[in-house]
């Protein structure tokens, strides 16, 4: 090694340190409190919505959702946000559109934040028209004696939890991210995603349920459907159901454990690698 690389590799070392001290000392300062580190300004916003509405539309980027029953006949909204990246909600012609206003100049992309953003919805325990819900990294949560005739959610990256809601069809698309549904009645179900599990429990579908996953695992228990079809690539497969089905399994490279039941619905399941084991309740 020549003498110019070693110098190199000595004034690197001595940077190194140097910028471990200054980094220490400063987190010292801040009583190693990550959040004071945050260059954006986070603002909370509320709102009481006293206009008529049926249908609920949620447009955001990386905001979390929560909507839950409110406590009295009123619903509210509540934002927690940037400055820069605020929401507008109003009522239009029947529906309460939440959508996302990017006011941020071109050098104010690259931020620090320790902080997540979120919105929470309080709904008056009626029943609703749809729920349309867009987003790209978010986690969204829906619960508590909510009924709806439609719940359709598109996110990219994020979880996706529902409990104890009633619903028509339920249409969620997650490219990454796991699901849980649990004390869910509905009439159809249709899950896609590429990767993340999925977990049902007590998940009453009076017509069809459909799951397609690339990686991830699919749980079920005490749930039912008139047709069955689940599909993944990576990924075992087990539950039980309710009632007897019509058993289609297969799988290229794990074992098939289903009940060799002859009557109600078709319950289609393949998976190219991975377990399939299905039992009846």
């Amino acid at each position: 090694m020549s003498k110019r690389v070693k110098i190199w590799l000595l004034i690197a070392t001595l940077l190194l340190l140097l910028g471990s001290v200054v980094f220490t000392s400063a987190m010292c300062f801040l009583k190693w409190d990550f959040s004071k580190l945050a260059t954006s300004k986070y603002q909370t916003n509320s709102y009481a919505i006293t206009e008529d509405y049926k249908d609920i539309f949620i447009d955001t980027n990386t905001a979390n959702i929560i909507i839950v029953p409110s406590d009295d006949t009123v619903c509210y909204v509540e934002c927690h946000e940037q400055k820069e990246l605020s929401h507008s909600v109003e009522v239009t012609d029947g529906v309460l559109s939440i959508k996302l206003i990017d006011s941020r100049k071109w050098y104010e992309y690259i931020e620090i934040s320790s902080i997540s953003p979120k919105i929470t919805v309080y709904l008056p325990k009626d029943e609703y028209n749809s729920l349309s819900i867009d987003t790209r990294t978010s986690d969204i949560k829906i619960s508590n004696g909510l009924k709806f005739e439609s719940v359709d959610i598109c996110l990219s990256t994020g979880d996706i939890c529902m409990s104890d809601i009633i619903c028509g069809s339920i249409n969620l698309k997650a490219s990454t991210g796991s699901t849980y549904l649990s004390s869910v009645e509905c009439a159809s179900l249709s899950s896609t995603g590429s990767t993340g599990d999925i977990s049902m429990t007590s998940l009453i579908a009076t017509e069809s349920i459909y799951i397609e996953r690339d990686t991830g695992d699919v749980e079920f228990d005490g749930c039912d459907a008139s047709k069955i079809l689940i599909s993944t690539n990576t990924g075992d497969i087990e539950g039980s159901l309710l009632t007897e089905k019509v058993f289609v399994a297969t799988s290229d490279t794990g074992k098939v454990r289903v009940p060799s039941s002859k009557s109600g619905g078709i319950c289609e399941i393949t998976t190219d690698t991975g377990d399939i084991e299905i039992t009846i309740d």
